[in-house]
């Protein structure tokens, strides 16, 4: 665990999923991720913060270092207080989409991480925690 803070953004529109991508990739680069991996990380945190700016209308974004015995990695923690998910299950599958979308959002960041875990509760909100390890 980092003795920083976790760095926070406000997810209340496009312009915040633009800085949100940009944290991750910054993160990414301190803790010694390739590009390819940084580019990873920018694109599923774009993905869980477009929902909240799509569902939820506002939330935030955390960003974290993690390490396990000899690796580093990066933990994202997206949070909402918005209507909730009422199937998780459902809303994990490809092509799945409440709001005419292609539905690649939350399969697609689950996809491409390493660890993904999604807490959702109707009326009261969403928190996915995310997390890539540096190989």
């Amino acid at each position: 665990m980092s003795t920083e803070p976790p760095a926070r953004i406000a997810i209340n529109s496009d312009t915040d999923i633009v800085a949100a991508r940009a944290q991750g990739r910054k993160l990414a680069g301190q803790l010694g991720f390739n590009s390819t991996d940084a580019t990873v990380i920018a694109t599923a945190v774009s993905e869980v913060a477009r929902n909240i700016v799509q569902h939820a209308g506002q939330g935030q974004i955390e960003f974290d270092e993690v390490r396990d015995q000899n690796r580093v990695g990066i933990r994202i923690v997206a949070r909402d207080r918005g209507p909730g998910i009422a199937d998780v299950e459902k809303a994990l599958q490809p092509g799945y989409s409440t709001s005419s979308s292609l539905g690649l959002g939350l399969p697609g960041a689950k996809r491409l991480m390493d660890a993904f875990d999604i807490k959702s509760e109707p009326g009261k909100g969403t928190t996915v925690t995310m997390t890539k390890w540096n190989r």
